[in-house]
Order: C-alpha cells, then sequence, then structure tokens
C-alpha cells in the first residue's frame, strides 16, 4: 500500500490538478496532460495521485539527472514503499561499431557502475515480489532486458530445513550468474567456509549467511558483507536470491536454439558468400562459433544480447522484452506511465530505435554479427506507446503531440475536461521572473559585472551558452577574472554532475555555466539569476521551449531574474517571454486574492545515490569512533524519513555494539537518541 508521507498539504492549483487526473485515470484515459511551472510541486501531485489510486508507476525522464532528483523526491515521499532507480549503468558506453571506409572495428567497451546495476537489479526484484512499486528511469527502460517470466523463472529458493548440499547451491547460483570469490567478496558472488555459505545478493546491500547442520540448512542470517556483522535479529525461515545479470541464458534453452542459431548461421554465411563477400562470411562463422562455445561452457559472453530473439523465442522483428514488459507481466493494465518533461522525453524516445537500426545494419552487412542482433533493441515507439494503458505528460512546455493526443482522446467524451490540466500557481507564492532584455555586443563584460555585484551578495547564478566549448572558455576566462565559476555539460560523467550542482549550492562557487543541462527540471533555489547569452540566434537550444524552461530555472526564488543578451528581439523570444508574462499575471493576482505572501524555496542538500552505497549513506566520517557529545549532536530534524529509517538502524547496531563492549553509558545515549529520532 502507498503511504504519502509530507508535512506539506495540496496548496493553489494542485488540488484541483490532482483532483482532475484522478478522475481521468478512473475514467480510464490514456492521454493526460499536466502543465505545470517550475516550482509548482508538480511532484508533489503525481505523488497524491499515486497514493489516491495506488497504482504501480514508471516515472521516464530524459536525463539520469532529472531522473536522480526525482528518485530521491520520491523516496521522501514514500519512504516505507519500494522506489527504484533504473538507468543506464555505464559511466561509459561505447557500442560495436565499424566503419567501413577506414575498416575500423571498435569493439563494443564500457565501464559498469556497479552501483547503478544494483539498483537497476533492485527494481526489477522489487516489480516482479512487490505490489508498491514506483520506478523512476531514464530512457534506458526501453532497451531489451530479457524477459520478466524468465527473470522470475530464474531464482533459488532457501528455506531453513531444506537440504544443505553446498554443491548443488553452488551450481544453481553460477546459473543465476554469481559467480564463487572466497577473497573477493563482492556484490554478485558467493562463498563457502565450513559449515556456512554467503551469499551477496546483486541487488541487495546485505549478505545472506547460511549455516547448516547435520546435512540441512539451520540458519538464514543477513549480515554486512564487509565487516561480517550480523544485521538483523528477525529469523529468516524462507528466502529467494534473484538472479544477477538481467539478461541470462538457461543452459536448457541454450541446447534447444543451438540447432536453430547454427541454421540462421549457415544461411547467411552462404548469403554473404553469393554477394562475393567472402571475407566477411568467413568472419561471421569465426565470431558466431565463438560465442555459441562460450555460451555452452560458462553461459555468458561479451554480446549475449545478441541472440536474445532465440532465447527469449521471439519472431525475427518482434519487440523485445523492456521494463515496461516486467510492469506488464506483473500488473498487467493497472499501472501508470508518467513521462517526465515530456517535450523533451518522447521524441528521444522516438529517435532511439533509427540510431540502432542504422548501426547495427552496418555490422551484418560486414560479417560482424546475425541479423538476430537487429532483435537486441530499444522500442519502437509504438511498440512503447500501446504496452501501458495509462500515460500523464508532466511539463512547463508539453508539445504539440500529447496535448493534441490528449484533446482529441477528451473530443470523444461528454465530459467538458479536455486532457491538460494547468498547474501555474506555485505552493510558495514565487511568481515567474522578471525578464530584462540587454544589448549582446557587450555581453561578457556586462555579464562580469552582473556576476560580482551577485557575488557580493552571495547570490547563485546560471549562465547558458550555445556550445561546450564556449561554456569551458567562459568558465575559464571568469575563473582568470576572479570569479568562482564552473561549466556543466554532457561529457560529464553523471556522478560528476550532481557533484558539480551540489558544490554549487554549498557555495563553492557562484556561477555554472552550460549549455543545455541546466534547461529542465534542476531544483536550485539559491539560483537568483538566469542569464542567457545570445538569446537572439533562433534555434534548438533559443526557441520558445528551451527559453521558457531555462528561464523557470530562477522561479525557484522570490527574487528571481532573467536576463536575455539580445540585439532583436526573435519569434521565439516573443513567444516566451509573453508566456511567462501571462503566468506572471495569473500568478501575481492569485496571491492578491488569496492573501500569498511569496516564500523562496526551501530544499535540503540530498545525500547522493549513485556514489555510495545505501548503507554508507548515512556514514558521517565523525562517527568511526562515537562518544556521547557525537551522538547528542545528531539533529533528528536534518534528516528526510527514508534517511531516519537508516539512522536508526546503524545507531541501533551501535549500541548493541557499545553494550557488548561495557560502554553501557553510551549505550544508553544511544539508546535515548533513537527514541528521539522515533518521537
Amino acid at each position: 500500500m502507498f503511504i504519502l508521507k509530507s508535512n506539506f498539504k495540496p496548496t493553489g492549483d494542485q488540488p484541483q490538478a490532482i483532483d482532475q487526473l484522478v478522475k481521468g485515470l478512473k475514467q480510464n484515459r490514456k492521454n493526460q496532460v499536466l502543465l505545470g511551472v517550475t516550482g509548482s510541486g508538480k511532484t508533489f501531485t503525481i505523488a497524491n495521485v499515486i497514493q489516491k489510486l495506488q497504482l504501480p508507476t514508471l516515472i521516464i525522464s530524459h536525463n539520469k539527472t532529472l531522473a536522480g532528483q526525482l528518485y530521491q523526491e520520491m523516496r521522501d515521499f514514500f519512504p516505507d514503499n519500494a522506489v527504484s532507480y533504473f538507468v543506464s549503468y555505464y559511466d561509459y558506453y561505447q557500442p560495436e561499431a565499424y566503419m567501413p571506409a577506414t575498416d575500423t572495428y571498435i569493439e563494443k567497451e564500457a565501464e559498469v557502475n556497479e552501483m547503478i546495476d544494483k539498483l537497476r537489479l533492485k527494481a526489477t526484484t522489487n516489480i516482479i515480489t512487490r505490489d508498491d512499486v514506483i520506478v523512476v528511469s531514464s530512457v534506458s527502460c526501453i532497451y531489451n532486458i530479457g524477459s520478466a517470466q524468465e527473470y522470475r523463472n530464474f531464482t533459488m529458493q532457501i528455506s531453513v530445513g531444506a537440504p544443505a548440499d553446498w554443491h548443488t547451491l553452488a551450481k544453481r547460483l553460477i546459473e543465476l550468474m554469481y559467480s564463487r570469490s572466497e577473497f573477493d567478496f563482492k556484490r554478485g558472488s558467493f562463498r563457502i567456509r565450513g559449515n556456512y555459505m554467503d551469499i551477496y545478493p546483486a541487488y541487495e546491500e546485505t549478505g545472506l549467511r547460511i549455516s547448516q547442520k547435520n546435512g540441512l540448512i539451520d540458519s538464514i542470517e543477513l549480515f554486512e558483507p564487509l565487516s561480517g556483522v550480523t544485521v538483523a535479529s528477525e529469523i529468516i525461515k524462507s528466502t529467494v536470491i534473484y538472479p544477477a545479470k538481467h539478461y541470462l541464458a538457461d543452459p536448457e534453452v541454450v541446447k534447444s536454439v543451438e540447432p536453430q542459431i547454427r541454421a540462421d548461421l549457415k544461411k547467411e554465411y552462404e548469403e554473404l558468400k553469393a554477394k562475393n563477400k567472402i571475407v566477411e562470411a568467413e568472419r561471421l562463422l569465426r565470431r558466431v562459433s565463438y560465442d555459441l562455445e562460450m555460451i555452452k561452457e560458462v553461459g555468458y559472453v561479451n554480446g549475449i544480447e545478441n541472440y536474445s530473439r532465440y532465447f527469449d523465442k521471439r519472431k525475427p522483428g518482434e519487440k523485445p522484452y523492456s521494463l515496461l514488459d516486467f510492469f506488464k507481466f506483473k500488473y498487467g493494465d493497472n499501472f501508470l506511465v508518467v513521462i517526465d518533461e515530456s517535450h523533451m522525453t518522447v521524441s528521444q524516445i522516438r529517435g532511439m530505435y533509427n540510431g540502432d537500426y542504422a548501426r547495427k545494419k552496418v555490422l551484418t552487412d560486414f560479417g560482424f554479427r546475425l541479423k538476430s542482433a537487429f532483435d537486441n533493441r530499444p522500442l519502437k515507439f509504438e511498440e512503447f506507446y500501446n504496452i501501458p494503458s495509462k500515460f500523464i505528460y508532466v511539463s512547463a512546455t508539453p508539445a504539440e503531440w500529447e496535448v493534441e493526443l490528449s484533446k482529441q482522446e477528451a473530443m470523444q467524451r461528454t465530459d467538458p475536461y479536455n486532457g491538460v490540466t494547468e498547474q501555474l500557481v506555485r505552493p510558495t507564492g514565487i511568481t515567474d521572473p522578471e525578464i530584462e532584455i540587454r544589448p549582446a555586443k557587450d555581453e561578457i563584460p556586462d555579464l562580469i559585472k552582473e556576476l560580482e555585484r551577485r557575488a557580493e551578495k552571495k547570490q547563485k547564478t546560471l549562465v547558458t551558452t550555445l556550445t561546450k566549448k564556449n561554456a569551458e572558455e567562459l568558465a575559464s576566462y571568469l575563473k582568470d577574472k576572479k570569479v568562482r565559476a564552473e561549466y556543466l555539460h554532457s561529457d560529464i560523467i553523471t556522478l560528476e554532475r550532481s557533484t558539480i550542482l551540489e558544490n554549487l549550492r554549498k557555495g563553492d562557487y557562484d556561477v555554472l555555466i552550460g549549455v543545455n543541462l541546466l534547461r529542465e527540471g534542476l531544483d536550485l533555489p539559491e539560483v537568483f539569476l538566469v542569464a542567457i547569452l545570445d538569446a537572439d540566434k533562433e534555434g534548438f537550444l533559443r526557441s520558445r521551449t528551451s527559453l521558457i524552461q531555462t528561464m523557470g530555472r530562477a522561479a525557484r526564488n522570490t527574487s528571481g531574474s532573467v536576463i536575455l543578451y539580445a540585439d532583436t528581439i526573435t519569434n521565439s523570444m516573443k513567444l516566451a517571454i509573453d508566456e511567462i508574462n501571462r503566468r506572471r499575471i495569473y500568478q501575481k493576482e492569485y496571491n492578491i486574492k488569496h492573501n500569498i505572501t511569496p516564500v523562496t524555496i526551501y530544499k535540503p542538500i540530498r545525500e547522493k545515490i549513485v556514489e555510495a552505497t545505501e548503507t554508507d549513506i548515512l556514514n558521517d566520517k565523525r562517527l568511526i569512533a562515537y562518544d556521547e557529545s557525537i551522538v547528542a549532536e545528531i539533529d533528528p530534524d536534518s534528516y528526510t524519513a527514508i534517511d531516519k529509517k537508516k539512522l536508526i538502524k546503524k545507531l541501533e547496531r551501535e549500541m548493541k555494539t557499545q553494550a557488548e563492549q561495557m560502554n553501557f553509558e553510551l549505550a544508553i545515549a544511544i539508546r535515548d537518541k533513537i527514541k528521539q529520532i522515533k518521537s
């Protein structure tokens, strides 16, 4: 059951937006739009919709930074529910490719982030095992991850009283893609030590210790993999181990499909020879034969996903299994898909298939892959759209496609609701920012003066440029002028982006310069000014939508303002300014009518979700050596609901440790602090 926990109640336009969206979903509307201005609490609105309808929900964002932010917010709203994070697990990814012009083959190269991989596996495990699931995802959710049915079937049940046959259990764990490691005990591995078997599930923070007595499993305990200390006192009678990888091949299935793979290999081999592509034919024969031998021997090979069609028993061209299929498999039509920043996310989903197909076409033409590689792909947009039965598109600037789709569906109903809900009022009363246009001719000298003035007042600024190079060069130039500046763009790895944003909020620098990543969704209440360079350079980055989104970054502060550097007023500028002014007038009238005084948004700086494990999130280095003064300093009000739960667990373990070491006074102090936190 979804239980929303918040100190706030819906205000402003939120109540009517929640009621309208809930009503629409109850009417089985497939498409609805939530047009919500920046800072209006769109996430809180969606959280209330989820609670009211008790719907498992997939929230899709177009980049990892925003997905991480949404994940944190949903975790805070639903601390007792299964909120998961599902994004691409690559810190670096170079897909397999071939360039015929230079005869250059580029092997697939990737750096997998172990924490993200764990969170992905946790997400799918939650879907299979629970009903109170919210998954926050990037568009990676449309990529092939194997069958949900097979994932559920590929499990190992461990129960107290069952035979303790370490050999049989080890063999099954290896089939589930766990590795045996006696010395390097890490996620996705197991070890055997006499009467004990330790398993570190790939999707958990704790290990499982199984003990045997008289040939039977005697106990199952949770423990910290690093220290080996038991972390839970509850008695575990039975548990289920899920796979360590999303895509795996059942040995029996491999045996059954090998003849089909070899038949297709022979057919495509002959086709290449018929085209006088002798080298390509021999290359294909050699590569596929090697892959098959590796799969038979160890159950896995780099690129195994290119044979997924055979293992999944899909026909050529049939859609692959994605995260949406996990939802469909478990919940049928009873789940919700929320597309955040839909004006960007929808178009991104649309473009995934064609790019993947073009790359695979070259690989198959030149004998690097069987044509089955085409079926290891992202979903086509039509395939994606046909899986869920309930969509909510969320954006401050929704695209024409989702607006018209929702309105067309509404025209078939007698209800006056047109499928588009506006949420223009912020709970804080903050209005859209004031806009000033300044000449582009001397934009940099003028900008520096403005930044220096803002820095003296400890006010933060966002600056947007047209290119990555411009962002880097401007940041360097500003640093030479003694302005504390940093740049942010897509070449910076995901984890570092979050750190840069956090450092701006902390005050490590005063100015953040970016290109496109500063547009949507960033929640930075410390920002007083947004400066847009070359605002009159009409194009994607200076379109009506982009300008509105970028200007919205200044709408978290009562003193927020925007400077557009331009020598002419383009049509995009005019449309964006008119829309901002329309909203600003509406917001001011609402504030006057309801006697609201705007208040700047305050949001705590949350712990990062990816760099550390869940058990390390609250690992304040000061607490390595506990004493009563440090315990007394812990302020329960500074923690979110989810972090309070983790803190309590950490303190309970420490209290037990101190009691065992005869440090009773400290143990009592920790006990009292736990009581304070719980109250």
